[in-house]
């Protein structure tokens, strides 16, 4: 694409490609002005005019000139047409590795490279406001003549004798025991000269041999297998398996401290950053220092520091959400994806990318080995085994002889809780019993709420979303009805919307509220603790309520997933869960897989240390595949069970897919689009596609959907397919097409 200008005749210039942060299909072309033709290399971060405005970018590789113009030109006169960078500014380029990175990322995602781009730009611009440097005090030469002397003043030169290294203000002051206007007066008669002081740095080092672990014999070989890794300097795949409580945060963490001796820096990526308080007290146990943080919630001044800091190679651990892997890092010697099996590492708005899948690219360009932690891996990373594409390090048992806890169904069927109610006889008797002995247990619900449907008992009109297929969701504790997809928010009417009729409306089903509110009925006298993103907000609130737990200043903690995050809970001895079947109805491909997972992992909360746990499943469907799994603890056989039902069909990992979602305001233009998109479908050997059909959420954000599902054989590359498909159909301003290669949603 060419940007030109009748306003700004230039003399012919060297020409090079620009890319901006911006949905373009790729690079812009622009000339170079001669005053920056020797100093403009590929990284380099530059300020340029698109249209009428000034647009920051950078220059990557150079692109060809087109081939197929109508009237060939040499590249001195495609040049001469070209608008001018305006300047270069005083920032780091980035470098070759994580320009190849936004290319691969884009390519693969089908993703315009600019917008992949903006994931590492926008962070890297916040640069340029900067703070103001420190200023700080040295001593002059002689002392002034006439200068009096006060025993304050006094306490000042000694504590900042000549030569010294310079002390700002406050330091000085509290290190003489004075106040600030003593170390002014010292200024303005002539005895200290301001200076500029060199900025600290914002990262201390993690010290590798702080506090060195105990590790019992398979711990001790899992950590010297993956310290060879990185030793190695080489891409490499290990997927580090192990029960819960198996100790695999200490193991990887030695793989960690490799790195650190060795003067290189780590990534660490967990699903969710602001929950992880536990995961920080460890590395900070294990290394003296607390690592760089990258997520979210951190403000500014951390993101302008962090950024800095990967980039000059001083910040040598970097703990982060996703998007930490699009960060400048000069040296990266190891990467690690810890529960490797979470699906909010797909990244679902935007660019929509797996960052476990994504963290295997940015370690190969790198050259770095990479290690996958889980105590339930996914059948891909599984299937990668069992290839031998990826090693495989196991730990079948439980740090510190802890053992894995018993695990029982309550068939619901057979044991059902009183008319109104959701918590089984048997589970309050459990509860009740853990507590008289001064334990801790815990209710696992995933569903936020008090109830997940709100109807009228007298015209039977549910409650919906205006903008979404979905249900409301009656928050009883804030008096409202929410939808937890477009967060549309009204307040609980007194009638029937439909019927008109007062006092009808009823809960059915329940929400973790609801289960609050039976459990404070059941158990008057604990001290109840509930964990939800409605309660929890952020890492200083998960601290505070981890602190309690592990203080034992709770008794009962009820739950959404929020607490299957791998949290140590010594005193937690029986975990309950309301409703074991939620999650395995619908067509998503790998609902038994992830209930599997999620269970597994709440499981794993009970019994990790020396009081035995237990587990209680309350379920309609004890029969089910997933509850005969946990029962009998045999994960590994439910996976090979679970491959062996996906494998004829060529569902992944033995095959590719790629959904299209079409989408509009208006209903027909979305049925029109997929139609086309229908007809146009490919076919082939080993191509196959399902649908246009309406997606599960027919309407979100007010918007229309319909899905198509691509799916190949796994020797065969989607991304090819899916450009000369998208090619071949033509779409109206008001549809939109969205490409999710990959898919882990189904919604």
């Amino acid at each position: 694409m060419v940007q030109s200008s009748l306003l700004e005749p230039i003399a012919p210039r060297k020409r090079v490609s620009v890319l901006l942060p911006l949905p373009f299909p790729g690079p812009l072309d622009y000339a170079v002005p001669e005053a920056l033709a020797e100093h403009l290399s590929p990284g380099d971060v530059v300020a340029v005019p698109l249209g009428g405005r000034r647009e920051t970018g950078v220059v990557w590789e150079p692109t060809p000139l087109p081939t197929d113009l109508a009237f060939p030109v040499s590249p001195e006169v495609a040049a001469s047409r070209l608008r001018p960078i305006r300047e270069r500014l005083d920032l780091p380029p980035l470098s070759r590795e994580l320009r190849r990175f936004i290319d691969w990322v884009a390519a693969y995602t089908l993703a315009p490279p600019g917008m992949v781009l903006a994931m590492c730009l926008r962070s890297h611009l916040r640069s340029i406001q900067g703070s103001a440097p420190a200023a700080g005090w040295v001593r002059q030469g002689d002392l002034p003549t006439g200068l009096r002397l006060t025993p304050a003043r006094k306490a000042v030169l000694e504590a900042l004798p000549a030569g010294a290294e310079p002390l700002t203000t406050t330091e000085l002051a509290e290190k003489a025991d004075v106040g600030a206007s003593v170390v002014r007066g010292l200024a303005d008669a002539g005895v200290l000269r301001s200076v500029v002081m060199p900025p600290p740095p914002p990262f201390a080092l993690p010290d590798p041999l702080h506090r060195l672990p105990v590790l019992e014999d398979a711990q001790a070989i899992a950590a010297s297998e993956l310290r060879n890794r990185v030793q190695e300097r080489a891409f490499s795949v290990t997927l580090l398996e192990g029960v819960t409580g198996s100790g695999k945060t200490e193991i990887y963490l030695e793989a960690v401290a490799e790195c650190v001796q060795m003067g290189r820096q780590a990534l660490v990526l967990l699903p969710e950053i602001s929950l992880s308080a536990q995961w920080m007290d460890r590395f900070t146990r294990r290394f003296g220092v607390r690592p760089a943080v990258w997520h979210s919630e951190i403000g500014q001044k951390a993101r302008r520091l962090t950024w800095a800091a990967c980039e000059d190679g001083t910040a040598k651990v970097v703990v982060g959400a996703r998007s930490a892997l699009f960060l400048p890092f000069s040296d990266l010697g190891l990467v690690i994806v810890d529960e490797e099996h979470e699906g909010t590492f797909k990244q679902e708005d935007g660019v929509t990318y797996n960052a476990r899948d994504m963290a295997i690219v940015r370690a190969r360009l790198a050259g770095s080995p990479v290690i996958l932690a889980s105590a339930t891996p996914s059948l891909e990373t599984l299937n990668n085994v069992e290839t031998g594409r990826y090693r495989h390090l196991v730990l079948v048992a439980r740090h510190g002889g802890a053992s894995m806890p018993d695990t029982r169904v309550i068939d619901m069927r057979e044991t059902p809780p009183p008319r109104g109610l959701f918590l089984s006889p048997v589970l309050v008797d459990g509860i009740k019993a853990r507590l008289e002995r001064g334990e801790q247990a815990m209710l696992f619900l995933n569903r936020r709420g008090y109830a997940p449907l709100t109807l009228c008992r007298t015209c039977g009109h549910r409650m919906e979303c205006p903008h979404c297929t979905s249900w409301l969701v009656e928050h009883r504790r804030k008096h409202v009805l929410a939808c937890h997809y477009c967060e549309h928010v009204e307040p609980v009417p007194q009638a029937c919307p439909s019927c008109g009729e007062t006092d009808s409306l009823t809960a059915i089903g329940p929400g973790i509220e609801r289960i609050t509110e039976e459990a404070r009925s059941e158990f008057p006298d604990a001290r109840i603790l509930v964990m939800a993103s409605d309660t929890i907000s952020g890492p200083s609130a998960t601290a505070e309520a981890v602190e309690k737990i592990s203080r034992r200043e709770v008794d009962l903690i009820i739950g959404t997933q929020i607490v299957a995050k791998g949290w140590h809970f010594p005193h937690l001895t029986l975990v309950g869960v309301v409703d074991a079947d939620l999650g395995l109805g619908g067509a998503d491909l790998r609902a038994g897989e992830r209930t599997m997972q999620l269970l597994h992992q709440v499981a794993g909360r009970a019994g990790r240390a020396e009081a035995p746990g237990e587990v209680l499943l309350q379920s309609f469907s004890p029969l089910h595949p997933v509850m005969q799994a946990l029962v009998s603890g045999d994960f590994a056989a439910f996976m090979t069970e679970e491959a062996e039902q996906r494998r004829p069909g060529f569902w992944p990992p033995f095959g590719r897919l790629a959904a299209l979602i079409v989408s509009s305001e208006y209903a027909d233009a979305a049925d029109h689009a997929a139609r086309d998109l229908g007809a146009a479908a490919p076919h082939g050997e080993g191509v196959e596609v399902l649908g246009p059909v309406p997606a599960p959420l027919a309407v979100l954000r007010g918007r229309h959907r319909r899905r198509l599902l691509l799916r190949t054989h796994r020797n065969i590359a989607v991304q090819p397919i899916l450009r000369r498909w998208l090619a071949q159909v033509p779409l109206t301003s008001s549809v939109r097409v969205d490409v999710d290669v990959d898919p882990v949603s189904f919604m």
